[in-house]
């Protein structure tokens, strides 16, 4: 008789174990998901982009002294270079903004103008008009400094976010804040608290973990991202995503989810972004393991990297190939 409940109590260990297992299969299967129909959506890395070689970047690399031959004229960060990548198909464009000494916000990527331009010093040394006086295609060469073909091309070229804003009312974009202060998280959240739900619906910001705090806690309903908030949602998703259940911390955010780290996110890919959209949570996917630097889906090659069916973002610096792709196959 003892032997005959041992045996019966083993059974329905494992019974209940094939249960929960199957259970987590089937809730995370994205097999079983419901069908994504939509194609992926584009975000353009600074719009359409010199390209350079990313190997052994660091974050003070003057990445314009690196660029590849020139394929186009096009210089990041500028109100052409965006006006491209949404005639070349991006849903969104990533930009970067930095403090002027006038307070307004420059459009520029790099910390200091010493890179790029033929300018010293960092951008919140200059006004946004002594700025718009600096060549921003000065420091860009192809060749180790022979030759410089965007030289004295740039002067005029860089915008302040305010062009930019009234120059695309209705596009969307990623803003991304440089910096790390705090106070300039509250003087964003000021500059876009003029503007409607409506447009503040296409607008989304990322940077440091405290100038995106202090923001966020002025404008609550605005999506934003940062270190913290990706840790906040994914971490305790991990633990309990397997259920289905989406933390509160993944509403309304942005999620830049590294190819590598994905498959290890329960439901990934169909499933998980089906969640995500759930709570009005829109996910990117980049390149790598998520400590390259700005890796992204920049070739036809690199896309049949993306999973099978994918719909979610895609992150690119090369929205002229990527956006081409997938206007081809839409037709």
């Amino acid at each position: 008789m003892k032997l005959l409940k041992k045996v019966l109590k083993r059974k329905t260990t494992w019974f209940v174990f094939l249960i929960v297992i199957a259970f987590i299969y089937l809730n995370n299967s994205s097999l079983l998901a419901q069908k994504r129909e939509n194609q992926p959506f584009l975000l353009a890395h600074r719009g359409v982009a010199q390209t350079f070689k990313m190997k052994d970047i660091q974050n003070d690399t003057c990445t314009a002294e690196r660029i590849y031959k020139p394929q186009h004229n096009f210089l990041e960060n500028t109100i052409p270079s965006m006006e491209a990548a949404f005639e070349d198909g991006a849903d969104m464009v990533e930009l970067d903004v930095h403090i002027t000494k006038d307070n307004q916000f420059a459009v520029f990527h790099d910390w200091t103008v010493d890179c790029r331009t033929n300018g010293k010093g960092v951008t919140r040394d200059y006004t946004m008009a002594e700025l718009k006086k600096l060549d921003i295609g000065y420091g860009y060469t192809a060749d180790g400094g022979k030759t410089y073909p965007f030289r004295g091309k740039g002067v005029n070229l860089m915008p302040s976010l305010n062009e930019v804003m009234e120059h695309f009312p209705h596009q969307a974009f990623l803003i991304h804040v440089k910096s790390n202060d705090p106070k300039e998280g509250r003087q964003l959240a000021k500059y876009l608290s003029q503007f409607s739900k409506k447009r503040l619906k296409n607008i989304t910001v990322y940077g440091g973990d405290e100038p995106i705090d202090s923001l966020k806690k002025e404008m609550p309903n605005l999506k934003v991202m940062s270190k913290a908030t990706m840790k906040d949602c994914l971490i305790p998703y991990i633990a309990t995503g397997w259920t289905g259940y989406v933390p509160k911390a993944c509403e309304n955010t942005e999620l830049h989810i590294p190819e590598k780290i994905g498959p290890f996110l329960w439901g990934w890919p169909s499933r998980f972004l089906n969640r995500m959209d759930d709570v009005d949570t829109r996910t990117i996917i980049v390149g790598g393991n998520g400590s390259e630097f700005s890796t992204g889906f920049d070739s036809i090659q690199d896309l049949k990297r993306l999973p099978d069916g994918y719909s979610g973002g895609i992150w690119t610096n090369r929205i002229d190939k990527i956006g081409d792709y997938y206007k081809t196959n839409e037709e």
